[in-house]
């Protein structure tokens, strides 16, 4: 008898431990659920001081355990994404925001007056290359032009003096601004059109005020889509 009885207070133990981390899984995600939401809620309206709109907008916060963050005020990571944006009028794809070192009151959670700070925050914007065509021309004057993405590389197609243009270009970024370096052209252009179309495109796209007045740092080409990456430091959202 003496044998089974302590055997069972340890198969009560292990239930108990086992109920009890159950418990506090779902009191944290369930913290986690109400502060995302206010957070992408305070997103948002940060966002429009920068004339961004989405068709919807989510936060994911990361990082080992929400309670033990709140508690310190500090989240390592939080994943800010918003779908089908605009920024200035401008139509993107996606939008994903990874802010580092969130510093978050507690009284996040009563939804009470407040402000979060974030140390840094690095952004990937999406734009199909149509809109990033409809850019270029407007700050090279090169009318015509349409991009699109063949075999993985950006390509710009034009009618420039009645000589049709497909050439792969190389988009980057240079003194905050989207240059396009054009790459080899058919010989049947004659060299001063060429030259012409290259110093159109070497002035280079200005876009206009990236989310959060984050500053550009890159562009790349994945999949059909051009992304353009952004970094801002100490982004402020308001309660």
């Amino acid at each position: 008898m003496s044998s089974r009885r302590p055997s069972r207070w340890f198969r009560r133990l292990v239930v108990t431990l086992v109920v009890l981390a159950v418990l506090a899984i779902v009191v944290d995600r369930a913290a986690a659920y109400v502060a995302e939401n206010q957070l992408a809620s305070m997103a948002e309206k940060e966002a429009k001081q920068y004339d961004v709109r989405s068709a919807g907008t989510s936060v994911k916060i990361g990082g080992f355990g929400f309670l033990p963050q709140l508690a310190k005020e500090d989240f390592s990571k939080v994943t800010l994404t918003m779908e089908k944006p605009t920024f200035s009028g401008v139509p993107g794809e996606d939008l994903k925001v990874e802010l580092q070192n969130v510093h978050v009151p507690r009284s996040l959670l009563t939804q009470q007056s407040g402000a979060v700070t974030i140390d840094t925050t690095d952004l990937q914007l999406q734009l199909s290359p149509r809109e990033l065509a409809r850019l270029a021309v407007r700050s090279t004057g090169l009318e015509g032009l349409s991009l699109a993405v063949v075999d993985g590389r950006l390509h710009a197609k034009a009618s420039i003096r009645g000589f049709n243009l497909d050439v792969p270009i190389t988009p980057q970024v240079t003194d905050g601004r989207v240059a396009l370096a054009l790459g080899q052209m058919s010989d049947s252009i004659p060299s001063y059109v060429q030259d012409a179309i290259r110093s159109q495109l070497a002035t280079g796209i200005t876009l206009p005020e990236l989310p959060f007045g984050a500053q550009l740092t890159g562009i790349r080409v994945v999949d059909n889509s051009v992304v353009v990456t952004a970094a801002a430091k100490d982004l402020k959202f308001n309660g």
